[in-house]
């Protein structure tokens, strides 16, 4: 019996389906980035794990959506977003350009 393969996992900042995913930091296994044709409002994406959660950071940090992850990884997502928002921001308008 020949051995399954799983799918290829995309590594952020590459090309997935025609959209680059740029990473903007990593810490303690979150990895947070934006996909290229992401859209207002300013949120981030944040993997850990098989998990992915969505954060609107715009006016303020909140929740948007999330599957896979336990609400204690997404206190700690949220902490490193908190520490780390004015980067995300940053980022946002230099690669989106607004």
């Amino acid at each position: 019996m020949k051995p399954v393969t799983p799918p290829a996992v995309p590594v952020l900042g590459e090309r997935t389906h025609g959209t680059t995913m740029p990473r903007i930091f990593e810490k303690d296994g979150y990895v947070f980035f934006f996909y290229s044709n992401d859209h207002r409002p300013i949120h981030v994406h944040v993997r850990y794990g098989g998990g992915e959660a969505v954060f609107t950071v715009e006016d303020r940090i909140e929740l948007r959506e999330s599957h896979g992850l336990k609400m204690n990884q997404l206190g700690k997502a949220e902490e490193l977003i908190r520490q780390n928002l004015e980067l995300i921001r940053e980022k946002w308008h230099e690669h989106f350009g607004r």
